[in-house]
């Protein structure tokens, strides 16, 4: 008889087993299986927010077919309590694995709404954006000049949401003052710029942030950025430039990049300012004379004088020998390299050719001939015969 129980039990014991790691399996493959989201969702997760409330929401938006599984399942990866508050696009068929991964991993919000600070030479925007989850593309809700314009209703209803991105933006060319100057309206920033960085030392580039982060401390990750920039690329230099330090090459880099916009030209132009040093010649570049003038306090806004020309500045490269004593402005990466590892050539000129690029020469009688036919452009006459 008690052999009778025990088989009887034993039996028991193995069939319960076996439906533990059935069900067991079963819930791992509905975890990690496709889910039921038929396409994307942004979904919003709240400062606060508990993994029960979580799952009840997903459940509800049609992303998760268990709201006992995603919950068990979180715990068992030991995320239970790492949710991070943002807005996250769901792909289609998410699995409950993916979408933990998503909401409780680096806190990076990817979905809902951006605001973007784009810090230009001309002018800075402030541009607020919304993607639509479903074509992954963004698609701009507002656009305003902080320094002109008061903040529109469609910009501060989005400000202070749960969730909201925020990216600064510096592009190539911008000198130091207008960045601080721009950092200074920026409203979801803090605290105070302190001085205004050296010239050249704050690296053109898209820097996402958070509501509330130091000025200062924005400044100093762009001139970790740049610093790191600059000794990488000194460190794979040309040999024989006739630099003798980093800062005479990020002088250089400063000029290339306000000399053109053009990528395919900064190597050229890099090789006629390299040219001329090795010859003794004046560098004779615009946009030094107009620093001298400005001293990078904004934009000049219209056509040198003679006068300014013949003028004497530390930047006048028309008066000056060699490199300026400054940068005249960030430059970005591109002419960074530029600077460092110029195209081999034997020009020593260049001018606009009319259609936004240089034509370059290696005498001055070629030289001659291309600014005659950039006058002619430019008085509307076509270019001489």
């Amino acid at each position: 008889m008690w052999k009778h129980v025990v088989a009887n039990f034993l039996t028991l014991l193995i069939v319960i087993l076996v439906v533990a790691i059935g069900a067991v399996t079963w819930g791992q493959k509905q975890y990690t299986g496709p889910g039921p989201l038929g396409e994307a969702i942004c979904y919003e997760i709240r400062a606060g927010a508990t993994l029960s409330g979580v799952a009840r929401d997903l459940k509800a938006a049609g992303a998760i077919r268990s709201e006992y599984i995603f919950r068990v399942g979180a715990d068992y990866e030991g995320r239970a309590g790492a949710l991070k508050a943002g807005s996250y696009r769901l792909e289609p068929g998410a699995s409950m694995q993916q979408i933990v991964a998503a909401i409780a991993g680096s806190g990076r919000s990817t979905c809902g709404t951006e605001v973007n600070y784009r810090i230009g030479v001309a002018a800075a925007d402030i541009v607020v954006r919304e993607l639509d989850p479903a074509s992954d593309r963004y698609e701009e809700l507002v656009r305003f000049d902080p320094a002109a314009e008061a903040a529109p209703d469609a910009y501060l209803a989005q400000r202070d949401r749960t969730g909201v991105r925020y990216r600064v933006t510096v592009a190539e060319g911008v000198t130091s003052w207008q960045v601080v100057e721009a950092l200074k309206r920026a409203d979801f920033l803090s605290g105070e710029t302190g001085e205004v960085p050296p010239e050249g030392m704050l690296a053109p580039d898209s820097y996402e942030v958070t509501r509330g982060m130091a000025r200062a401390d924005l400044l100093a990750e762009m001139q970790r950025r740049q610093q790191a920039i600059l000794d990488e690329l000194w460190a794979e230099r040309a040999p024989d430039l006739p630099y003798d330090s980093k800062e005479e090459a990020l002088i250089m880099a400063s000029i290339v990049e306000k000399e053109t916009a053009i990528p395919e030209e900064r190597r050229l132009v890099a090789s006629v300012f390299v040219n001329r040093l090795r010859q003794g010649m004046k560098l004779q570049t615009d946009p030094t004379v107009i620093y001298g003038l400005t001293k990078g306090q904004g934009v000049l806004g219209r056509g040198l004088r003679q006068s300014e020309l013949r003028g004497r500045t530390p930047w006048n490269t028309y008066v000056i020998d060699g490199l300026p004593p400054t940068p005249i402005a960030n430059p970005g990466r591109a002419a960074i390299a530029a600077a460092l590892d110029p195209e081999k050539s034997d020009y020593l000129f260049f001018v606009a050719d009319g259609s936004g690029g240089h034509v370059f020469a290696a005498t001055l009688a070629e030289h001659n001939a291309n600014v005659a036919k950039w006058r002619a452009i430019e008085a509307g006459k076509g270019a001489p015969e």
